[in-house]
């Protein structure tokens, strides 16, 4: 098994904006966020086959130790459809049981069933939803992430309002 350390965000296409949102993010040195981008290695082509593209994102989640994923309608949507490249994600996840961080890219704060693909809702995953901002979702992977493997937690969670209060969110 390969060393994981790597952060591994998922999303529907429709979404990548705030993806490369998060990659600007992480290349401004006024804010404090930081993640190896497991999307960096295994890069494929638009005109990769279906069957090339899954095995570079297995090869890429295999060197993840948790996951973000943008949660969004689309994100609900393909995530549950059984076909997308975002499905294979999410079974993927499932499969790997590592921590997986919801960004609500509406800057809810708390858990919105709405963005959560069904696959997740369904095994009763333990998951933590988050705000998209820099600064939760770094707490987010600092502190879920990192108990995750202790914890015999399941379903969806959300902060207290006093920890958005505390990164003065």
């Amino acid at each position: 098994m390969s060393y994981r350390n790597k952060t591994y965000v998922a999303f529907a296409s429709e979404d990548i904006r705030s993806y490369r949102l998060m990659e600007a993010w992480r290349e401004n040195r006024n804010i404090d966020f930081n993640f190896y981008d497991a999307h960096d290695l295994y890069v494929s082509r638009d005109t990769s086959s279906r069957e090339t593209i899954k095995r570079n994102l297995r090869e890429r989640m295999k060197n993840a130790k948790q996951f973000v994923l943008l949660g969004s309608a689309n994100a609900k949507k393909k995530g549950g459809d059984g076909y997308s490249f975002l499905a294979y994600e999410i079974e993927a996840i499932v499969n790997l049981d590592l921590p997986v961080v919801i960004a609500n890219l509406d800057g809810g704060r708390t858990v919105n069933r709405n963005f959560i693909p069904k696959p997740l809702l369904d095994v009763d995953y333990y998951t933590m939803s988050v705000s998209f901002q820099p600064a939760i979702i770094k707490y987010a992977l600092d502190e879920y992430a990192e108990a995750y493997a202790r914890s015999s937690n399941t379903g969806c969670y959300q902060y207290k309002p006093s920890v958005y209060e505390q990164l003065g969110l």
